[in-house]
């Protein structure tokens, strides 16, 4: 998490680098826990490189199924360890493929998500 330093009033908030290297740490621990998942990635502030003080990471997973209504599907995911706040989206396979391809949102997962969890590589 942001470290302040107790003489100053400067944050100290992590870098892309550190952040994408924690996200791609916790992304090997949770594919080894969870047999379920087909792909990690980052999308947003992070990905495109613009990020500052007070940017969070925005995930993106798809798993093969899920029970629960989308809404519900993040609570499901400890993301407590990474240095910087997290948005979860979490999509089946079936969502993911049946999604809007002519949708802006979706063009934007495609062109700017950077995976780091992918079943087919593994």
């Amino acid at each position: 998490m942001p470290v302040r330093l107790l003489n100053s009033s400067v944050f100290k908030w992590p870098d892309a680098v550190t952040v994408d290297h924690a996200v791609r740490c916790w992304a090997e621990r949770v594919s080894q826990e969870r047999k379920d998942i087909i792909r990690i990635g980052y999308f947003g502030s992070y990905a495109r490189g613009n990020w500052g003080v007070g940017s969070d990471l925005d995930l993106v997973i798809i798993v093969k199924s899920s029970e629960l209504p989308f809404n519900r599907r993040a609570v499901e995911w400890d993301t407590m360890e990474l240095p910087v706040p997290t948005d979860v989206l979490v999509y089946t396979e079936g969502e993911w493929q049946r999604m809007d391809r002519q949708t802006r949102f979706f063009k934007m997962l495609n062109e700017e998500t950077i995976w780091v969890f992918n079943l087919d590589n593994q």
